[in-house]
């Protein structure tokens, strides 16, 4: 197995982007942050202005933003070597030279996670999940959580891959879960409230690493633990949970489920979603077994489930069984889902699905197929699928409508923007699924599609930001090269574009 990939595939799912260089100022010590966050409504979403406090924006996790307006669509990252100036950059910060977690903005502060390749504290020595704060108004770092990445629990690569978690930002508390499997709340000054150790108290081990980005939901704190295989395939923990609830005042577990059991194919590296279906909420979790599970967030009890694979590969097939490492989207009583295997598996099978659920119905809601129309199916959960093979097979070209993903969807509009991790991006119908249009973009993409102000952005692994106007029929407005890697989404908040690239966090304006 590809351990290199799969880090990364637990830091994907929480990316976001910012960008450019002008003149950033370092801070020893933190500056006081301004404490004026608003409660609102969880279902409503988000915070106050247009701040991005989660990874997707709201707990629906669309990538969708419909605030903002007149976002940037041209800017030069700028070369001091080669003299080229920056252009539309309003800051840039240097992080380390791997950086998968976040960023999030609330209230005046950024939160981004990344390694320890530049130490910005001299004491703080060797491989680090680091998680670093800036002031929005202009990238001055205000300070940095360092958390070990402990050998015996992740894999010897997760030690240079950094915090991969994007943390959620609730009113005075951030909460994050480190690459070893404990679950963090600190205040938004850096300081520790509590921490959850979740391989000391259940033994949970993830395969390579654990990246979930929380959701915060009442009184509790949502976690996809990332229990998974080691390197020879083997589940350590089988009865461990997959998922836990934990009271984020007193840091206290109050539920668990371990329902995927040891049908965990590899790891568990997506996020938990809110729903809020016939006026009562449901926290909905994809499990490692390729099956979604929905519960009560109270109680924790079970609403439904569906396998999202209704054919199995046969015991021994060198390809296996796609699974979700995307992060479920809800827009009203629908569920947005892609199938895929973290990045560059070399185990991935070429053909996998988007999904389309009902998420109004209870009980086992799993479909015995992709076929809609499949009588088998008329108690299912699924509204459409699309993907699988082209049959026949073309002589020439690409032979799948679509391919495995790790990508988070935007809905919005009646349209459904949604990217492979080969390096194709869809526009599909949100009511049947039918494909408007394409973009084979050449280059692998591990980073959601980000919609706002009638623009949807996307990154991609040659360092391209690629910018498509909303609608059915293609258009690209343009393309801007970051002169690194893009392994993030990009997100707007409060009007400014931010990329993450590997080692620095733009700020675009």
């Amino acid at each position: 197995m590809n351990s290199k990939t799969l880090s990364i595939a637990a830091c994907l799912f929480p990316i976001v982007i910012m960008s450019a260089l002008a003149g950033y100022r370092w801070h020893k010590t933190p500056t006081d942050p301004r404490q004026r966050q608003q409660p609102v409504s969880l279902l409503q979403g988000g915070a106050k202005g247009s701040d991005s406090p989660m990874f997707g924006g709201s707990p629906q996790r669309n990538m969708v933003n419909t605030i903002d307006k007149n976002t940037p669509t041209a800017w030069i990252v700028g070369d001091r070597e080669k003299k080229v100036k920056p252009v539309n950059i309003k800051w840039v910060a240097e992080l380390g030279d791997k950086s998968y977690g976040g960023p999030v903005i609330a209230d005046g502060q950024i939160y981004v996670g990344t390694n320890n390749r530049y130490p910005r504290d001299k004491n703080v020595k060797g491989p680090k999940a680091i998680l670093m704060c800036f002031r929005e108004a202009d990238g001055n770092f205000l300070w940095q959580n360092p958390h070990d990445i402990p050998a015996d629990v992740t894999s010897m690569d997760a030690l240079t891959q950094g915090l991969c978690s994007t943390p959620v930002v609730e009113g005075k508390f951030l909460y994050y879960l480190t690459p070893g499997c404990e679950i963090i709340c600190a205040d938004v000054m850096g300081n520790t409230k509590w921490t959850y150790d979740l391989h000391k108290e259940h033994k949970v081990t993830p395969h390579h690493l654990a990246n979930c980005s929380p959701l915060v939901v009442g009184d509790l704190v949502m976690v996809i633990t990332g229990n998974g295989v080691d390197d020879e395939g083997k589940l350590h923990a089988p009865k461990a949970p997959s998922f836990v609830a934990i009271n984020k005042k007193t840091g206290k577990l109050a539920w668990q489920s371990s329902l995927p059991g040891d049908k965990i194919i590899e790891g568990q590296w997506s996020n938990p979603t809110l729903a809020q279906v016939n006026g009562k909420p449901q926290v909905i979790f994809a499990g490692g077994d390729s099956v979604l599970y929905s519960f009560e967030p109270e109680t924790g009890n079970l609403i439904w489930k569906c396998d999202c694979v209704p054919v199995r590969k046969k015991k021994g097939d060198r390809e296996i069984d796609n699974y979700i490492v995307a992060t479920p989207v809800v827009v009203g009583d629908r569920l947005y889902v892609g199938l895929g295997v973290y990045p560059e598996n070399p185990h991935a099978t070429r053909s996998s699905h988007f999904l389309c659920l009902d998420i109004t119905k209870k009980g086992d809601v799993s479909p015995k197929s992709y076929d809609v129309k499949d009588a088998k199916n008329k108690d299912s959960a699924l509204v459409w699928a699309f993907g699988g093979p082209i049959n026949p097979p073309p002589p020439k070209g690409r032979q799948v409508y679509f391919g495995r993903t790790i990508s988070t969807a935007s809905v919005h509009d009646g349209l459904v923007y949604i990217a492979e991790e080969p390096g194709y991006l869809h526009c599909l119908d949100a009511k049947t699924g039918e494909r408007y249009w394409d973009h084979d973009f050449k280059a692998s993409v591990w980073g959601s599609t980000y919609w706002v102000d009638g623009k949807i952005y996307i990154g991609n692994e040659d360092g391209d930001i690629v910018i498509f106007a909303h609608g059915k029929v293609r258009k690209i407005i343009a393309t801007v090269n970051m002169d690194d890697v893009v392994h993030s989404t990009p997100v707007v908040a409060n009007g400014v574009l931010y990329v993450t690239t590997k080692a620095k966090l733009y700020a675009i304006r």
